[in-house]
């Protein structure tokens, strides 16, 4: 142990207050929360209260540490979230952008809203359900949605004018705003009974249709008591296959930790009045954290990025600060939020329940880890690599006969594609077809600050032959970080000289990697490969629809500069701008009507 380190801690204060854990480097690696610090660093430094061998290697990196004093508990709880959120360190509970997982959107503004499918949630006065699971969960509950209800189900923010109706009217699941007359107010209790139905209260919407079917069925309008009947079956049908799990039918979370140095687990099961309506898994690797503090920091995280708050959340774990994350959570929700520990009763079997899936989820997610971490090794060993090949980069070039070349960079780490770091490069040096030139200029901008490029990967890998593998290494050595990570380049097969596989070069040898058995180890980094070459094409695709657009926008009569860029911006795309009503082209930043006319009136020549 440190003796600076342990000197130290007789002189923290035994007050409330966060403690700042650093590595030899300086950096921040675990931030915490105390009502008496020198109590807490205590206990970190204590050998009699390491549970595991793991945590006491963590541990073993902490060199300093500073704490921050505070006047309450309360102060040290934002205080430590703040900075969680400045440093982000390696060793805390950081719960990455939930953006991935697909919500409905409904604008409940709009005259005639309708349900859209989003994977980031705004303040924006709009109603989110969600996030789902997966694409297949929000897709089976929009498909339900748009058999039963008759909302519209075009995309667009506003029903665009057509002169007749679309097939959905036909099929009786639109009233067809676009081009029929619908009373908004009419339209909005559609609007209702959506809402109470992905707010789980299927039951009370059942019941509200039952009374209105009597009610028409006695004025004799027995066809609109006929479709209510259908629509009654079908949410009946729907409420068949959800699981009554309480039997006081509230809405609530709940939330189970399951822990193996250094894995951690915790799992969420969303009940919405009373019903089962699904779960999530979140994965978290080396922690400091203690369940309790896991837990926490999670719940904390969680809700704070604008997801659903219920009444009540419980937890398989008692918390430290149960009284302060309950008013955290009531200034977002603007109501009291009740957090519980439950020690029997149907809530106790809801919180075991919890508490098994996240043990199985733990072991199979520790099982896949082995298995990928075994792979790993035997690239390490077959391809004799100076590291463990945790973090893996692979460029790409795209360009079409020279024209437009941009790169793409995609990082896998522990055998897992990691899309934050992936990096787009537009080529910016070289103006005629030259990969090998294109190549040059992606790495030494990867590279070129040093040591302020990190983190460097373990394994470097361009797509090409012998030709791209030369200019990476010599690119590396000039940039005097041979001893960084390795390189390789992978090429296709040649058919014609009758290959069967994809060739694997490394510098120094003149042939390919032979695979022998190990021919799962060949077919990972095609993986790798066929990612990056996906990557870098879309972003191709994406330039090149672009620069299409921009030539034909440059020839409508008042479109240029600002306007251009405005169009671009706001519709995204040209099939938008086409589709567009004159009153939303006008209404735009610096558009006015009789330039609106001239853009409408452009597409409508070229059609012709």
């Amino acid at each position: 142990m440190k003796e600076n380190v342990i000197n130290k801690l007789s002189r923290v204060s035994t007050g409330p207050g966060v403690y700042i854990m650093k590595d030899t480097d300086g950096r921040v690696i675990y931030v915490g929360k105390a009502g008496n610090l020198r109590k807490r660093l205590s206990s970190y430094f204590s050998r009699n209260d390491r549970k595991d061998a793991k945590t006491g290697a963590l541990i073993k990196k902490i060199t300093a540490f500073d704490t921050i004093i505070t006047g309450t508990e309360k102060e040290a709880f934002i205080l430590e979230s703040n900075l969680i959120k400045r440093y982000r360190p390696r060793y805390n509970v950081i719960l990455k952008d939930d953006k991935r997982y697909p919500s409905l959107r409904l604008d409940v503004n709009s005259p005639y809203p309708n349900l859209t499918i989003v994977r980031k949630i705004k303040k924006d006065d709009c109603l989110y359900f969600g996030p789902y699971s997966s694409a297949h969960a929000v897709r089976e509950t929009l498909k339900v949605i748009n058999k039963t209800f008759k909302l519209r189900k075009c995309k667009t923010r506003e029903p665009q004018r057509r002169d007749r109706p679309c097939l959905n009217y036909q099929m009786n699941t639109c009233l067809s705003p676009c081009c029929l007359r619908v009373n908004p107010s009419d339209y909005h209790e559609i609007v209702n009974e959506v809402v109470l139905f992905l707010k789980g209260k299927t039951p009370d919407l059942i019941r509200k249709m039952k009374s209105e079917m009597v009610a028409v069925a006695e004025i004799r309008d027995y066809e609109k008591a006929a479709e209510l009947r259908d629509r009654v079956f079908a949410l009946e049908k729907t409420l068949e296959k959800q699981v009554v799990v309480v039997s006081d039918l509230k809405d609530r979370d709940v939330f189970a930790v399951a822990a193996t140095s250094p894995y951690s687990t915790i799992m969420m099961l969303t009940v919405r009045n009373g019903y089962l309506r699904g779960s999530r898994n979140f994965n978290f690797n080396e922690t400091m954290a203690t369940k309790a503090e896991l837990m926490e920091s999670f719940i904390k995280q969680y809700y704070e990025k604008l997801h659903f708050i219920p009444q009540e959340i419980l937890v398989s774990v008692p918390l430290e600060s149960t009284s302060m994350l309950e008013d955290f959570l009531r200034n977002i929700k603007e109501q009291k939020v009740s957090i519980r520990c439950p020690q029997r009763g149907e809530k106790n079997r809801l919180v075991k329940m919890a508490i098994q899936n996240a043990k199985t989820s733990l072991d199979d997610w520790i099982a896949s880890n082995m298995t990928e971490q075994d792979l790993l090794k035997r690239l390490q060993k077959r391809l004799n690599l100076k590291k463990f090949p945790r973090r893996i980069e692979c460029f790409d070039n795209s360009n079409l006969s020279g024209k437009i070349p941009v790169a793409g960079m995609v990082t896998f780490e522990n055998a897992k594609p990691e899309k934050s770091s992936y990096r787009k490069f537009n080529i910016k040096s070289v103006t005629e077809p030259d990969d090998y030139a294109c190549m040059s200029e992606v790495l030494n901008r990867r590279f070129e600050k040093g040591e302020g490029s990190a983190p460097f990967p373990d394994l470097l890998m361009v797509d090409g032959g012998k030709g791209q593998l030369n200019i990476s290494a010599s690119v590396i050595k000039d940039l005097n970080l041979n001893a960084a990570f390795d390189i390789i380049a992978i090429a296709k097969k040649d058919e014609r000289r009758g290959e069967t596989r994809d060739k694997i070069y490394q510098p120094g040898r003149s042939n390919p990697i032979n695979f022998g058995k190990d021919q799962d180890l060949l077919l990972f980094l095609q993986r790798i490969r066929d990612e990056s070459h996906r990557f870098a094409i879309s972003f191709h695709r994406r330039k090149r629809t672009i620069a299409s657009m921009r030539s034909f926008l440059d020839t409508i009569p008042g479109i240029a500069g600002k306007r251009k860029e405005t169009l671009l911006k706001h519709f995204g795309g040209i099939q938008k701008i086409r589709a567009a009503s004159l009153k939303e082209l006008s209404e735009l930043p610096g558009m006015n009507t009789k330039v609106a006319e001239s853009v409408l009136r452009t597409f409508k020549d070229a059609q012709e």
